[in-house]
This record gives structure tokens, sequence and C-alpha cells, in this order.
């Protein structure tokens, strides 16, 4: 009768953003093979044939919550790195960002990045198309300071360096959560002594 009532009362979208957000909880708790579609109907709170209705597959539900929780984090970070200020300072503004939704979404940062194991073709294929596309965007979104280093961002070069700095980032996020102790401001500062050093030829490098 509840689950009548709230699919009743609550809007469409707002159902969708609940079962969404349910979806990305369970699947980072869990992994894709170990979670079952009633688990999610459960935690979102609605029956499960509310839940077939905005998604009718497992598949689809995670491969959208895939998307929607990279382009957040696309989007977040983006804004710092085409900011304004000296490169430097917008670099440290860029690790503190990524660092930031990593302590604020752990469950998308999880989802992302170290669930990558369904061992299902088209899943892995969305996956590797969602990670060549956030490398191409911040690739662009670093234009300005990659072709300061001699660096086209359209080349295979420029997107190698960019995903080193976005795989370096997060391994650093993944021993920040084995080690909560380290303050965010620390762990940027340690970031900045090795990737700042790496990209010094770059002008103004004042990062206060």
């Amino acid at each position: 009768m509840a689950s009548k009532e709230l699919k009743k009362r609550m809007p469409g979208s707002a159902r969708r953003a609940r079962i969404v957000e349910a979806a990305l909880e369970v699947f980072a708790g869990r992994g894709y093979h170990a979670t079952a579609m009633e688990e999610i109907a459960i935690a979102a709170g609605v029956t499960r044939s509310v839940l077939y209705d905005h998604f009718p597959s497992k598949r689809v539900l995670l491969i959208t919550v895939l998307q929607e929780q990279n382009a957040l984090l696309v989007e977040h970070v983006g804004t710092r790195i085409t900011g304004s200020g000296s490169p430097g300072r917008r670099l440290r503004a860029t690790l503190n960002a990524y660092f930031s939704f990593a302590e604020a979404n752990s469950a998308a940062r999880r989802l992302l990045f170290d669930h990558t194991d369904e061992d299902d073709p088209e899943i892995k294929a969305v996956r590797w198309g969602i990670r060549e596309t956030r490398t191409r965007s911040v690739a662009v979104m670093l234009g300005r300071d990659l072709r300061r280093l001699g660096l086209d961002p359209e080349t295979e070069a420029a997107q190698a360096v960019v995903e080193l700095l976005i795989s370096g980032t997060d391994g650093l996020a993944q021993w920040w959560a084995r080690h909560p102790s380290v303050s965010r401001d620390e762990l940027v500062d340690a970031a900045m002594l090795v990737v700042w050093n790496g990209l010094s030829r770059l002008p103004g490098t004042d990062t206060r």
C-alpha cells in the first residue's frame, strides 16, 4: 500500500532519481553481479514493477548510473580546470575538487573506478567509452596548459598525459580511503609535489 501511495504522490522524475541514487549505493557496495533488482527496488522504496517501468534491465540501470555519475564528476572538476588564475593555482583547485568529489561521493568514485569486473561485453564497451570520453574532455579543458607544454590536446601523447593524471589522482584517492586521518589539504600538498614538478615548465609557478 505504501509503495502504491508513493507511486501516486511522487512525480516520475523524482522516482527515477530515487532509483538511480539507490542503485548507485547498492552497486557500489555489492558489485554488479551480486546485486539483484529487488534489492534496488527495496532501497529506493518502490515496487519492482515501478523499477522496471523506468529501467528494463539491471544492465541498463548500471549503464545509466555510470554515465550520470561520470558527467557529474567531469562537471565538478571541469569548472576548476577552466577557472581563472595561474596554471599552478588551477591545478591545485582541480586536485582539491577531485578529492572533494571522492570524499562526498565515495560510492560514485568506487563504481566509476574500482568496480570494473562486470564481465559483460556491453558494460565493458560503455566503461571504455566513458573513460575515453572523460580523457578527451579533460584534455580539451587543459588545452591551453597542454599547448604551453608543446602538446596538441588532440594528440594521443596529450591524452596519455591526461590519463596518467586521472589514474594517478584516483590512485591517491583510493589510498586516502584507507588513510582517512590524512587531511584533504595534506593530500593536495602531496599530489602537488609530484604533479606540479612534472608540469613545472608551465609559466606561473605560484601555487598559493
